[in-house]
C-alpha cells in the first residue's frame, strides 16, 4: 500500500510540474489508430533474446518493463544484469551487451570505443529513468535530519566524523544529536549513482569536496557496498551510518532520508514534486537523437530537491544486428511510451517530462 500511495502522489506531482500527459489508470484509452485489443502494441512485439547490463539504479524499472513487455509479447527472452554503470558500458564496448544502462554519459575516451560497435552509426544516450538520489541514514533517536551540501561533503570526505559535530548541529539546531561515530557507506563498484552524487558535491561544495566526480569512489575511509541495494542494506544494518542510493532502494528498505540544502537556501525533502522541480530545469545537450542531459545541481528553484540522476540506455543509432533490432526497438519503445513511464511511479522513480519522453520515443523509432 505504501508504494501504491507513493506512486499516486508521484504521478500527480509530476503531472503538475512537468505536464506529463498520462498517469497510471488514466492511460487506458487506446492511442489513435489502435484498437481496444491493443493491435498497435502487438505490432511492436518481437521474438529473440537480448542481453543487457549496467546501472543498478534502474534495476527495478528495467525489471518492470521486461515483465510488462514479455507478458504482452510471447517468444522473447530479455536479460538485464544490474552490474553497475561502468561494467555495463564496458560490456557494450566489448560486444557482450546489446545495450547498456548508465547513470552518466560516456566519457570522451569511451565514446569512440562505443561508436566502433555501431556500423555506420554512433552510440547514443536515451534518458529512460529519472531517479532522485536519496541520502539515507540510520542514527538512533534522530529524525528529520537536514544537511547543507557543504556539511554533506565534509561527512563523506571524512572531515566530519561524529554525529554531534558543530557543522551538523548548525544544520539541525533543534535536534538532539548523539556522539556516535559516523559510518559512511559508498558504492564499491563503478557507478553512475556515485558519479552523480560526487558531481553534486563537486558543483556545490568545491572547497570541501576536492575529489571531483567519478564513477569510482575516490574519497578515503568509509565502507564500500555493491549496488544501490548493497548500500541500502549496509545503512539499515549499522547504527550511525549514512549512505547515498537511488530513491526506490531507500524507500523499499524503509530508511530515513535527509533533507538536502538547495541553491535557494532551503532544506528540501525528497518528494516526486521537489525532484521534478530540478528535472524540469535539466537541458538536453546532445545532438540529434543523442539525448544527453545536463542537470543543474545548484538549482535555485524554490523547493527543489537537488540530487537527481538521469539513467540512460546507451545503444547504437545504426548497425544493430538484424536479429536484435526488432526486440531492442520493441522493449525500448515500451519503456519510452507514456504507459511505460507511468509504470515507474509505483517504484519510487519519477517519469520523464513529456517533452523529453516524446524525443526519446522518436529516437527509438529511428534505431536501425
Amino acid at each position: 500500500m505504501k508504494l501504491q500511495r507513493h506512486g499516486t502522489i508521484a504521478c500527480l506531482a509530476l503531472t503538475a510540474v512537468l505536464g506529463l500527459s498520462a498517469c497510471g489508470s488514466d492511460n487506458n484509452e487506446p492511442a489513435s489508430g489502435a484498437s481496444a485489443s491493443g493491435s498497435a502494441a502487438a505490432a511492436d512485439c518481437a521474438t529473440g533474446t537480448l542481453n543487457a547490463q549496467g546501472s543498478s539504479a534502474q534495476k527495478n524499472a528495467m525489471a518492470e518493463w521486461i515483465k510488462a513487455y514479455q507478458q504482452k509479447c510471447a517468444g522473447s527472452t530479455i536479460n538485464y544484469e544490474p552490474s553497475g554503470s561502468g561494467a555495463g558500458i564496458q560490456a557494450f564496448i566489448a560486444g557482450t551487451a546489446d545495450f547498456a544502462g548508465s547513470d552518466s554519459a560516456l566519457k570522451p575516451e569511451e565514446q569512440p570505443q562505443a561508436d566502433a560497435k555501431c556500423a555506420g552509426g554512433a552510440a547514443i544516450h536515451l534518458p529512460m529513468v529519472i531517479g532522485p538520489v536519496a541520502v539515507a541514514y540510520n542514527v538512533s533517536g534522530v529524525d528529520n535530519l537536514q544537511l547543507k551540501p557543504a556539511t554533506l561533503a565534509k561527512i563523506f570526505a571524512g572531515k566530519v566524523t561524529k554525529w554531534d559535530d558543530p557543522a551538523i548541529k548548525a544544520d539541525n539546531p533543534d535536534a538532539k544529536l548523539p556522539s556516535t561515530t559516523i559510518q559512511t557507506v559508498h558504492r564499491s563498484d563503478e557507478s553512475g549513482t556515485t558519479d552523480n552524487f560526487t558531481k553534486f558535491l563537486a558543483k556545490t561544495s568545491a572547497a570541501d569536496w576536492t575529489f571531483e566526480n567519478a564513477k569510482a569512489w575516490k574519497a578515503p575511509g568509509g565502507t564500500g557496498a555493491k549496488g544501490s541495494d548493497g548500500v541500502a542494506s549496509s545503512v539499515k544494518g549499522a547504527d550511525g551510518s549514512i549512505g547515498y542510493m537511488e530513491w526506490s532502494f531507500a524507500e523499499n528498505a524503509g530508511l530515513k532520508m535527509a533533507k538536502i540544502g538547495n541553491g535557494a537556501g532551503e532544506f528540501a525533502e525528497l518528494t516526486a514534486e521537489n525532484a521534478g522541480k530540478t528535472i524540469a530545469g535539466a537541458k538536453i545537450e546532445g545532438q540529434g537523437d543523442d539525448l544527453k542531459m545536463s542537470v543543474d545541481y545548484a538549482t535555485k528553484e524554490a523547493g527543489a530537491y537537488p540530487i537527481v540522476l538521469v539513467t540512460y540506455e546507451i545503444v547504437c543509432s545504426k548497425g544493430i544486428a538484424a536479429d536484435k533490432l526488432p526486440l531492442v526497438k520493441g522493449l525500448l519503445g515500451h519503456a519510452a511510451s507514456a504507459q511505460g513511464q507511468a509504470e515507474l511511479t509505483e517504484l519510487g522513480y519519477a517519469p520523464l517530462p513529456d517533452s523529453v519522453r516524446t524525443k526519446v520515443e522518436a529516437a527509438v523509432k529511428n534505431l536501425s
